[in-house]
């Protein structure tokens, strides 16, 4: 379904490309201005500008259309609990939580874990030096 819409939508892209490209210039851009040529009455400009107008409105539904459907596919996630299950619930409600061991949310994002009863490294006094090995 989706191959199909994309095709569809290229065709009308080409489409409106080429349409573009036959209408008259004004001469006001790039100072270039035809006196005659190749479909430059009234009524010609009028279907033009129609088509464009049509082809135009066809690009934004299928626009849409592709949009949708690609977010369709996509399923909403937590960054937060996606890693590992929380924590259980203390036993009493007035009894404090037991301290994590092993860093923050960036560790579980990571999923650095540390040992049960490992010491968390304590932070550097002061700015280190990189050393090369």
């Amino acid at each position: 379904m989706q191959t199909f819409i994309i095709i569809i939508h290229l065709l009308i892209v080409s489409a409106m490309i080429g349409v573009v490209l036959l209408q008259r210039s004004e001469g006001g851009g790039l100072g270039i201005g035809s006196t005659g040529g190749f479909l430059t009455s009234r009524g010609t400009a009028n279907v033009l500008t129609r088509t464009t107008a049509i082809l135009a409105g066809l690009f934004f539904l299928t626009s849409l259309v592709l949009s949708i459907l690609a977010g369709m596919e996509r399923k909403p996630h937590s960054v937060i609990q996606g890693g590992q299950a929380p924590a259980g619930q203390p036993a009493a409600p007035g009894a404090p939580t037991p301290p994590a061991s092993g860093g923050g949310i960036l560790d579980t994002l990571r999923g650095i874990q540390a040992p049960a009863g490992a010491p968390t490294p304590a932070p550097p006094a002061g700015p280190q030096v990189p050393q090369s090995k």
